[in-house]
């Protein structure tokens, strides 16, 4: 191939700056995951919907999955991250004003495009990959992806730190004067101090707001390769080819399945906590917490796992955690129980998405990567909202333990997928299914 990838300039620097971007960009996750059930529980009327922002976040991720990655192809890399964090910050501020004026829809609004921003940000993994030669590929995606253990520690921190800053900045005169300037005082409640209102985490969104503007400065400075010196040796196939692989269809499955049980567990976590189990704000974001750090921490290790150990090997173990997850959620409603679940089911994801990004790398040419890319995501995230929108609903009606028991069909059916492609003689390289594994080679 002759994309420009092989030989990449200052490789290491750009890898590093795009985990900088995924860190910042996780943050924000970071903060959705710990407080977004949350606010939809106290501003939704009826409870059964109280995910369903987080769902219209995954709808719309998958909506812009495959523009996001024409876009890419055609303006360049560098353009398109900023255009997507500009949206991270509309829907900062949209969720904020959500909050002041009790409007549930308005925060299923703000979701939307929060979806925008997490389909671009979906791309920093593929970056990485076009940036780094095919010996690095694998470790580079990894330390990308593992950017996001820096959020795991920030994300919900904001969440505390900002817990309730909006009440005590409403107790100054000139604050409460613009906030009921833009939205109207029989909108808002100006007494504060209101325990257990969505109001509380008005702050939260503000302060959120910051973090797309480090991340377009941090964009700048990554050198990506110009949109105008790719040049391809073999010609794209028709997209009927490339998804219609067995090595295609595996790695979209492990990447939707490990996003779609970690979303559907994950969503029901705080609701879980505080309404099925009496527990506090601040112990669900605790969970959360540590399932961003089961999340990202491995990312570091995880490439190196899959050079030695081969890649559908670490796709089957992370289909086992995943299992071991449910199993422990299912077991008890304390802390502990919850904390286990979440780290465990946040590792089996790790495995399963670096591993099925890595996999995918394999399924389509350079002159196809636009449209390989574009329709993974386009599916995964279509699964992912799904999962998330049933999330609420399967915890307010049937409860914790019907969350970890929902899981493990589509778990089961993944295993068996994987198992087939490393026992099929002809699907995938012989490297795939043993040792020496590199991506994309």
């Amino acid at each position: 191939m002759t994309d420009g990838t092989l030989e990449p300039k200052n490789m290491k620097r750009n890898v590093f700056l795009l985990a900088i971007c995924q860190a910042l960009f996780n943050t924000s996750t970071g903060v959705l995951l710990a407080v977004a059930a949350l606010v939809g529980y106290t501003l939704a009327d009826d409870k059964s919907i109280a995910t369903l922002p987080q769902a219209f976040q995954w709808v719309s991720t998958a909506v812009f999955a495959i523009p996001v990655a024409f876009m890419m192809r055609r303006i360049g890399r560098r353009v398109g991250f900023a255009v997507s964090a500009l949206f991270g910050f509309v829907g900062a501020l949209l969720a904020a004003a959500s909050i002041f004026q009790g409007s549930f829809w308005l925060f299923a609004c703000a979701a939307l495009f929060f979806g925008g921003f997490t389909a671009a940000s979906q791309h920093y993994r593929f970056a990485a990959a076009e940036v780094s030669n095919p010996e690095f590929r694998s470790k580079a995606i990894s330390l990308v992806i593992g950017g996001g253990v820096v959020a795991a520690f920030v994300g919900p921190e904001i969440s505390k730190w900002t817990y309730n800053l909006a009440d005590e900045w409403m107790e100054s005169e000139k604050f409460s004067s613009v906030i009921s300037l833009i939205f109207g005082s029989s909108n808002i409640n100006l007494n504060g101090n209101i325990f257990g209102s969505s109001y509380q985490f008005a702050g939260t969104f503000l302060v959120l707001s910051i973090i797309p503007v480090f991340l377009i400065l941090t964009i700048l400075a990554i050198r990506f390769q110009p949109v105008q010196s790719e040049k391809f040796d073999e010609p794209a196939r028709p997209t009927s080819t490339i998804i219609s692989q067995p090595i295609f269809i595996v790695a979209v499955l492990c990447a939707a399945i490990g996003w779609g049980i970690m979303v559907l567990m994950m969503t029901a976590t705080p609701i879980a906590m505080k309404s099925e189990f009496g527990h506090h704000e601040v112990d669900a974001m605790f969970v959360v917490q540590w399932h961003m750090v089961g999340m990202f921490a491995p990312s570091f290790i995880t490439g190196s796992l899959i050079s030695r150990y081969g890649l559908l090997n670490i796709l089957l173990v992370g289909l086992l955690l995943s299992a071991t997850s449910a199993t422990t959620g299912a077991l008890g409603g304390t802390i502990e129980h919850f904390w286990i679940a979440n780290v465990m089911v946040g590792i089996g994801w790790n495995f399963l998405f670096v591993g099925g990004t890595a996999l995918l790398t394999y399924a389509y040419r350079p002159s196809e990567r636009s449209r390989a890319q574009g329709f993974n995501d386009f599916m995964v995230f279509g699964v992912v909202a799904i999962f998330s929108g049933a999330s609420g609903w399967i915890q307010s009606v049937m409860g914790w333990n019907v969350v970890c028991y929902a899981v493990t069909p589509f778990i089961f059916a993944v295993f068996l997928a994987v198992l087939w492609l490393k026992l099929s003689p002809t699907a995938v390289p012989v490297s795939l299914k043993g040792r020496a594994v590199q991506a994309g080679k």
